[in-house]
């Protein structure tokens, strides 16, 4: 290898992608609520799922923040953890005045879930062929400590509740036995893949192959579970030098399998409001988080 790729990939592994801040914010209240409404709902049998995708009719699939299932009861949850204040017009648009000034229409946010739940509901009616399902609550929470809230419209398509009186309906409400029915359906949809970048930076979406040769990329499209993958990299002004300055460990099922990664090998992934699938360099990856497939009824 010439000394011009070896600077380049050099350079590649020593690149820092810092979190985005705003986003990570988000992120980490979404964790808060999912952990402590764990918590609140063990004694009554609630149970949680994070990051719930579902395919829509209109094309591509749609992202649930919560969902928690207990009983014969769904709630579905979208989490915001807006600082400020927020207003709700006639058209029930949430609009939100930001601490540091500016305003951000976030338009049918209560509407925006209340459709994410019938799409749930008819999912599971029609993989069990039932034409009456379970009782659904829909469910906006405000989370931030530090929010003003308005007066909220009677006729709104979801509740709203700050995040203590999201805990107290999983704290005070038994459901009784859990519909066993229920937890098929919830185990059958999936999450975002997320790729973890050198310095923190995540990035959410769909990951469609890992660009390891034809034998790992085949077992990967092949996967029953998640995959877990750590990345090591050499980064000292020495390695420059290295034959194989990176290199990782990738579970695949019950296989854990060894990686050289070469200069200029990448996965392949679809990002989260990006219209194109990228490649990532396998150089600049720290860790993968990659969901199991959705069940064969929920492709």
């Amino acid at each position: 290898m010439s000394l011009k790729k070896r600077w380049s990939w050099w350079r590649e592994r020593r690149k820092i992608f810092p979190p985005d801040d705003i986003h990570r914010a988000g992120e980490l209240a979404e964790m808060r609520l999912a952990k402590l409404s764990r918590a609140a709902g063990k004694k009554n049998g609630w149970r949680v799922y994070e990051s719930v995708r579902i395919p829509d009719p209109d094309g591509g699939r749609r992202e649930i923040d919560l969902v928690i299932i207990g009983g014969n009861e769904i709630l579905v949850i979208e989490q915001k953890h807006w600082s400020g204040s927020f207003i709700i017009n006639k058209k029930h648009q949430f609009i939100q005045t930001r601490n540091k000034g500016g305003e951000h229409n976030h338009d049918g946010v209560a509407d925006r879930i209340a459709r994410k739940a019938r799409l749930l509901l008819d999912l599971h009616n029609k993989r069990l062929k039932i034409d009456e399902g379970p009782n659904v609550r829909v469910i906006v929470a405000m989370t931030h400590q530090r929010l003003e809230w308005p007066e909220i419209p009677d006729d709104l398509a979801a509740e709203m509740v700050d995040e203590q009186g999201m805990l107290d309906i999983l704290k005070k409400i038994n459901p009784g036995k859990l519909n066993t029915d229920l937890i098929e359906t919830l185990e059958g949809f999936n999450t975002w893949d997320e790729v973890h970048l050198n310095g923190g930076l995540m990035l959410k979406g769909d990951v469609h192959s890992l660009g390891l040769g034809e034998e790992i990329d085949e077992l990967f499209s092949k996967r029953s579970a998640k995959v877990i993958g750590k990345v090591t990299h050499k980064k000292s002004i020495f390695s420059i030098f290295d034959k194989q300055p990176s290199s990782g460990k990738v579970a695949i099922d019950k296989k854990n399998i060894e990686c050289r990664l070469p200069f200029g090998i990448s996965l392949i992934m679809h990002v989260v409001g990006e219209k194109e699938r990228r490649e990532v360099p396998w150089s600049q990856i720290d860790k993968l988080d990659i969901s199991k497939p959705p069940a064969k009824w929920n492709r």
